[in-house]
């Protein structure tokens, strides 16, 4: 115990923590909320643990919910929060690798905390107490270790999540992984099978979206990819021979990761924009390596892939969007019209994505013609600021005619009319001064 160290809790914990010592119970803020707040970090949410059991804790709060009773879980409501308060437990065995077949309550907060993943998670705190820390977390913070509580291949055989998760922390706080953990963590690496793909998007999701994505390297070298996302894998082991690269396909995409900006969809684009070149590698006469069409044969790895993650539509189809177009440009000069039917078909909202991706991508290539993919991608950017600025029509609802307008014409709603309308808009697109009611009407008086 260190009865030095003070940790600001927020009013409502504290009055959960005075209630219960007040009825002659234990209580502590446990977990994560603790080691965020001995590392400065704000916490997401505060779990306390307690001696009383869950009917214990009902009789002392006005208000509760039966969150857990099975597993010791109350959440106590102050006015419209919530507050999960778990009794002091012992857990059963994990026969499905995930969680306890059963627990066993306990009034002693030495065995609740040792049932813990890591020794940065297994702190308690309360303001008497001050920290308690039975499995060396304080030091390990300090010295910015992941180390499981006790022995790591009992950790991992309980909850083969833990893996992921030891590499996941890594990431968020940019530790290392001590080294019996991460032997046990390569052993017990194929356990992950057994896991929900839920469980692991969410762990994945977490890392990707960290201050060192690159850990992703981390989870590769322990089999973990090689179980979650064997696609991975594959880039890892494909070298890219050429002027314009200066890694393998994994570690460019690693690097183009880091670059793009720290959102779901981009850190997921980034990591799947190549992951088709594996399929596509050919070697010519002088030993340059070319993937050509992998920006096509990406996007349609995408859904495969993400549906298997558990993904949630809006999320798949704007990564296949920026995996898809990520390259566009990247041959040369690109024309006004060429730019106009890219961003029409693509959708102009994307733009901004667009350009984050294909910046990240020039991060991670080598400095071969740098300044000229440079410049091309400025000329692209131009271009786009103009045709956005002149209000150039770049969708059927820009047009200057409606459906109202050809109904008027003699044209029955249907088929014929929405093949006019994709019709006029490819006009346009080639030739925005034609995007004028009386200009289409003449078009479509000639044309029909």
């Amino acid at each position: 115990m260190d009865k030095n160290i003070k940790i600001e809790m927020p009013q409502d914990v504290r009055f959960i923590i005075e209630k219960l010592t007040e009825a002659g119970f234990e209580a502590y803020a446990v977990g994560g909320c603790v080691r965020d707040s001995l590392l400065n970090r704000k916490p997401n949410d505060w779990d306390i643990t307690t001696s009383a059991t869950p009917y214990e804790v009902k009789d002392i709060f006005r208000r509760t919910i039966d969150t857990g009773l099975k597993h010791g879980t109350v959440t106590v409501m102050l006015k419209s929060e919530g507050y999960e308060v778990t009794t002091f437990r012992i857990d059963g065995e994990y026969t499905d690798h995930r969680r306890p077949d059963g627990v066993t309550f306990t009034r002693e907060l030495s065995e609740d905390l040792l049932r813990r993943d890591f020794t940065i998670n297994a702190m308690a705190y309360n303001d008497e107490s001050g920290v308690v820390d039975l499995y060396g977390g304080i030091e390990d913070l300090e010295q910015g270790i992941i180390r499981c509580v006790g022995e790591p291949d009992d950790r991992f055989d309980e909850d083969a999540l833990r893996i992921m998760r030891a590499v996941r922390f890594a990431a968020q706080l940019g530790f290392d992984i001590e080294e019996k953990t991460k032997l046990a963590a390569a052993k017990h690496a194929p356990e992950l099978s057994k896991v929900s793909a839920e469980r692991i998007e969410t762990e994945l999701t977490k890392l990707l979206l960290s201050p060192h994505p690159e850990k992703i390297v981390d989870m590769y070298e322990l089999g973990i990819t090689k179980e979650i996302l064997p696609e991975f894998d594959r880039m890892m082991e494909t070298p890219q021979n050429s002027p314009y690269h200066k890694f393998d396909v994994g570690r460019h995409t690693v690097e183009v990761i880091k670059n793009v900006p720290a959102t779901k969809v981009m850190r997921y684009a980034a990591l799947l924009h190549d992951i088709g070149k594996p399929d596509l590698k050919t070697t010519d006469e002088q030993g340059v390596d070319h993937f050509k069409g992998h920006a096509y044969r990406s996007e349609e790895m995408v859904s495969p892939i993400l549906r298997r993650l558990k993904m949630d539509n809006d999320t798949i189809r704007d990564v296949k969007k920026i995996v898809y177009w990520h390259d566009y440009g990247i041959s040369g000069k690109t024309s006004k019209k060429a730019l106009r039917k890219m961003l029409s078909q693509m959708g102009a909202e994307y733009f901004d994505s667009y350009v984050a991706i294909r910046r990240a991508d020039m991060a991670g290539q080598s400095d071969y013609m740098a300044d000229w993919k440079a410049q091309v991608l400025a000329d692209i950017i131009k271009a786009h600021d103009e045709i956005i600025e002149e209000g150039n029509a770049l969708t059927l609802k820009d047009l200057a005619i409606s459906g109202g307008d050809l109904k008027a014409l003699g044209i029955n709603p249907g088929p014929e009319m929405g093949n006019i309308l994709r019709n006029l808009l490819d006009k346009v697109l080639d030739d925005p001064s034609l995007n004028t009611k009386e200009q289409l009407t003449k078009l479509v008086k000639q044309e029909n």
